[in-house]
């Protein structure tokens, strides 16, 4: 049996992968969710990262906490392998030869949310209004315009990044926004080089914002990306969804030490914003979907 419906056919482990599919959970947390003692929780999660599809990292805001996080990029690639392994046609390399009619979102492998052809309005020419917060558009026939708030400490590196990357990928087509509960006088400077020389954005002009500034607003969303934003982060209403990711601050990483290299400190920071931009980016990318579909729901 192929290693995915190995792990993924307990109903436990089901339960744990689709809650983790919404965000990032601590144990408790999931516990609440599939109504399973601490213990039970604990062995699965073991037995999801042993087989790649979860991954732990220590919560910043509270060192005895971790967070655990669903790899939906090892999720898809180990769905790809399950079809192939059932049958040689179900490869994702030969799919589009054999089925060239077939919705390129039902392949396995492929992401939804990467393939323009699936959703025409993720992908239009930019919107004039993409500035207002959670603005919706005039004409009542047009999909509806999702409020997306990204939520960090200091709102100058993880949340402006996921704020630009969103506003990017749907060009302008989703209103996205960003804040921090306490930001600092301006964007950090790494930032704004890995954001223009590896996705050619420009973020310089953008000042930190505090989150209070938002209270009032209605978003669809809101996206913490730092552990002690999480828990400061107010309430935007019954009807917003809260989503966590635990991204690791990159202007906190590691120093070099006195016998390293010159030059090796600059390196590793930037190897360290390079990753936290990847990283953000893959999970906007996976929240453009659920964009999508949400929007179809609605009238």
């Amino acid at each position: 049996m192929p290693e995915f419906l190995r792990l993924a056919a307990h109903p436990l482990r089901w339960g744990l992968l689709t809650a983790l599919a919404g965000g990032d959970l601590r144990v408790r947390e999931l516990m609440a969710r599939v109504d399973a003692p601490q213990n039970l929780v604990s062995y699965h999660l073991r037995l999801l990262r042993e087989g790649g599809l979860v991954t732990a990292v220590r919560s910043t805001f509270d060192g005895r906490d971790s967070y655990y996080r669903l790899d939906l990029d090892r999720c898809a690639q180990s769905l790809a392998r399950t079809g192939a392994a059932l049958h040689p046609a179900l490869n994702p390399a030969v799919l589009p030869v054999l089925h060239p009619g077939l919705d390129p979102a039902l392949l396995p492998g492929l992401h939804p949310g990467l393939r323009p052809a699936l959703d025409p309005a993720l992908h239009p020419a930019p919107d004039p209004e993409q500035g207002q917060i959670g603005a919706r558009p005039a004409d009542p026939d047009d999909r509806p315009r999702h409020g997306v708030l990204f939520v960090c400490t200091g709102n100058s590196t993880r949340s402006p990044i996921a704020e630009a990357l969103l506003r990017h990928h749907t060009a302008g087509r989703v209103t996205t926004i960003s804040a921090g509960t306490r930001p600092k006088p301006a964007l950090h400077p790494r930032a704004v080089e890995v954001m223009r020389e590896r996705y050619g954005i420009d973020i310089a002009g953008r000042l930190p914002r505090h989150l209070d500034t938002l209270r009032g607003h209605r978003f669809d969303y809101v996206v913490t990306l730092c552990d002690k934003a999480r828990e400061a982060c107010p309430e935007f209403g019954d009807r917003t969804r809260r989503i966590h990711w635990s991204t690791p601050d990159p202007a906190t990483a590691a120093p070099a030490g006195p016998n390293d290299p010159a030059g090796a400190e600059r390196q590793a920071e930037e190897a360290a914003f390079v990753r936290a931009a990847a990283e953000i980016d893959t999970r906007v990318r996976y929240l453009l979907p659920v964009l999508f579909l949400a929007s179809e729901a609605q009238p």
